[in-house]
């Protein structure tokens, strides 16, 4: 309507300057109409009639508006614009061959919908005026001699790669302008700022053609999976799910596959009015190995699409048990039963030291005589060698000033967990508040006795709700019920002010009181918490023989200490499954002995496919992080990859560590399946060009003509001759008909 009314696209008015054919100058245009308007005043007021003052003056204004318009036109009013010289330049059309675009919508694909529209006068428009070039692209970009000639469906789509790979393919070519044909997806991930940096210094306009519905009805996609890719065998893992559905009330159910295992299922009802929503559900690591994890949410009636509905990711269970270190002041029953929780576990080895007299030490869990014979670790080599670390009833005073920052070191920048229990010389009993220890705390301590012995409840807080920690029952509901039957702690400590990053999993409750019982933060590398009761052995011994609800407790509180414990070094991937993309990024962080960091080590990794051929590629310090080292490889053939990164400083071997990834095809495509109509958009404005619909795409050839890359000509385009002109002074002249009608003056 716009081209009709105003004879040019809204881009020639926005890019050209407005001007007058004639040459006359403007000021003589305005005098012109200024006297005009003044004689047709002069003539309506000395013209005897039945006109009062006001109609005077609206049938002036009206009159003047009319001669106004007529002096205009014959000014000759008009447009100078840049425009696009015929057959001198190129316009390339880059049409989206993937699979997402061969979804059915309307009796026809998505792909087909694209190639009739272009057929319906595009192409043919476009040929007139310039010289078309056609690519196909998914993975990579193809040229095409014709729309006749379309490869099969690809299994991805790299759109931002394959527009900046036509841009450079055509950058000594005056390239008018490039036309993107596609349903919008980009399930490369490399579709970067730096990239849409590259496109828009091209300075050529991209016109996007979007295709395809921007929502799909009924549709329910399982977007995302967060889970760990290392666990302790045997250890309890919990996964986040984010799930998209259409906000109706509907039942579905998701199940947890190992290979062909189903090891977890759970009903999911889809809550009305939500459209996105997160799902939590706890597994078994089970055995030390790679666990293939396939989530799956079951498709619900009537489905178009159900490649969507299922995420896999891959869980490593290293072999071998962390260690964590427990130091006790004196024999009670909260050090018995802890041991006890965890002497057969898999994944978490307790070391214990035990002070039954002055100078003297019960050991329990040692490798060899010689650990921990004089007591607790004199160096830091040899307690960072541990995971974890526990305090119960001890004195600070019996740690020296370098054991105590040994202590906080180990926890800031080995990047272990520290656990400090109450007793009667814990915490604030046993002058911890004036220790070094102190600031790494998730609350500060009194410099008074703070040791109660009564009894008190114990509940979980909103946090603890969500923590693995406290997790005695996967259901929510029976979890919170599990945690009210437990028997009562008969002591407890108070803390002082809960630091800004602390959050509280546990509370006591005495009568109307409530205080925190369980707290942790995270500090430096690692993390500290407090566990203000040494009576938690009462669940034991209050509960059936059978009931291992304590048990359960202090394994998960033991192992949460050494889950996360990294060695010198850690080694990680920017995902565990690449699913149709073949490049994988690898991050090593790498320390000492001492961990400290490692800038002059020389690290490398060795790469094994499911194929056996090892490939060892080398990683290069980070530019922007210090002790960090990278590298990229292909995983050209799809299946599972095990990486180990080893790093040397000199001839001496800081450390290895090892992990598993997957490479999947076909995948992505079936991922986000709607148009993603704000990706084209943004893509066409920062660049100059348009998003066009397929229903007004035949307005494009018109549109591309006044493109300022390529070869260009000045170009002077009439504006007189408008329709919209000619209809406003038809509209004016009618106006004053109807007016003078109604007044009685015809």
């Amino acid at each position: 309507m716009f081209e009709f009314l105003f004879n040019y696209p809204l881009t020639a008015y926005r890019k050209g300057d407005f001007l007058f054919a004639t040459g006359w100058p403007a000021w003589l245009l305005v005098l012109l109409i200024i006297a005009a308007a003044a004689g047709l005043a002069w003539h309506v007021r000395s013209k005897p009639g039945r006109l009062d003052r006001r109609q005077q003056l609206i049938l002036t204004a009206i009159q003047a508006a009319m001669a106004a318009l007529v002096l205009f036109i014959f000014w000759q009013p008009a447009l100078g614009v840049r425009s696009l010289r015929s057959q001198q330049n190129v316009v390339s059309i880059l049409l989206d061959t993937s699979r997402s675009m061969a979804i059915g919508e309307d009796e026809e694909s998505r792909l087909q919908q694209a190639v009739a529209a272009l057929n319906d006068g595009v192409i043919e428009a476009l040929s007139e005026k310039f010289r078309v070039r056609i690519y196909g692209f998914t993975g990579e970009v193809e040229r095409l001699k014709s729309l006749e000639e379309i490869p099969g469906p690809g299994q991805s789509t790299r759109l931002g790669e394959s527009v900046a790979g036509v841009l450079r393919e055509s950058a000594a070519t005056p390239l008018g302008a490039l036309v993107v044909v596609s349903d919008g997806s980009d399930n490369s991930g490399s579709f970067s700022r730096e990239l849409m940096a590259e496109i828009r210094q091209r300075k050529v306009p991209i016109h996007t053609v979007g295709v395809g519905r921007t929502e799909i009805p009924g549709d329910t996609e399982l977007s995302n999976v967060l889970v760990a890719s290392r666990a302790l065998p045997k250890s309890r893992v919990s996964a986040q799910l984010t799930i998209q559905h259409p906000g109706e009330q509907k039942e579905t159910r998701l199940t947890v596959r190992d290979g062909d295992s189903i090891i977890a299922s759970k009903d999911v009802s889809l809550r009305r009015g939500e459209t996105v929503q997160s799902e939590w559900v706890d597994f078994s690591a089970g055995e030390p190995g790679i666990r293939d994890l396939r989530f799956t949410l079951e498709p619900l009636p009537g489905e178009e699409i159900t490649g969507n509905n299922s995420l896999m990711r891959v869980l490593d269970v290293p072999q071998g048990r962390k260690r964590v270190l427990y130091v006790e002041g004196e024999p009670r029953w909260e050090y018995k039963f802890a041991r006890r929780a965890v002497d057969k576990d898999a994944s978490a080895k307790l070391v214990t030291l035990l002070r039954t007299s002055t100078n003297k030490y019960y050991r329990q869990g040692v490798d060899s005589p010689e650990d921990l014979k004089d007591g607790f670790p004199t160096t830091r080599e040899e307690l960072f060698a541990y995971d974890g670390l526990m305090i119960g009833s001890f004195e600070a005073a019996f740690f020296t000033p370098e054991q105590q920052r040994m202590i906080k070191d180990f926890v800031s920048k080995r990047g272990g967990s520290l656990l400090m229990i109450a007793g009667r010389n814990g915490l604030s009993d046993g002058g911890w508040a004036a220790s070094t220890v102190a600031e790494a705390l998730p609350a500060s301590l009194s410099n008074s006795s703070t040791f109660i012995r009564e009894k008190a409840t114990v509940e979980l807080t909103a946090h603890g709700r969500e923590s693995l920690i406290c997790r005695l029952e996967s259901d929510p509901v029976k979890n919170g019920n599990a945690w009210r039957e437990l028997p009562e702690v008969a002591d407890y400590q108070r803390v002082g002010e809960l630091k800004p990053a602390a959050v509280v999993l546990l509370e006591g409750v005495s009568g109307n009181e409530r205080f925190p019982l369980l707290m942790r933060q995270n500090y430096g590398r690692g993390k500290t918490l407090i566990f203000a009761t040494g009576g938690s052995w009462r669940w034991q011994m209050g509960l059936p023989y059978e009931d291992e609800r304590h048990e359960i407790f202090w394994r998960q509180l033991i192992r949460s200490l050494a889950a996360n414990s990294p060695g010198p070094v850690t080694l990680s991937s920017d995902r565990s499954l690449y699913a149709d993309d073949p490049r994988v990024k690898l991050r090593a962080e790498v320390r000492t002995k001492e961990f400290e960091t490692a800038n002059n080590a020389i690290v490398t990794a060795r790469v094994t496919g499911e194929s056996d051929e090892a490939v060892t590629i080398e990683m290069y310090p980070s530019p922007e992080e210090e002790g960090v080292y990278e590298a990229e490889f292909t995983a050209a053939e799809t299946g599972a990859y095990r990486i180990e990164a080893s790093a040397f400083l000199g001839d001496d071997l800081l450390g290895r560590e090892a992990l598993h990834i997957r490479r999947q095809d076909g995948v992505a495509e079936d991922f986000a399946p709607a148009q993603n109509q704000a990706l084209l958009s943004k893509l066409s404005e920062q660049t100059g060009g348009r998003y066009w619909s397929l229903d007004d795409v035949a307005g494009l050839p018109q549109e591309i003509q006044f493109s300022e890359a390529g070869i260009t000509a000045r170009e002077t385009l009439d504006l007189w001759d408008m329709p919209a002109i000619f209809l406003l002074l038809l509209g004016i002249k009618a106006g004053e008909w109807m007016l003078r009608r109604k007044w009685g003056v015809v």
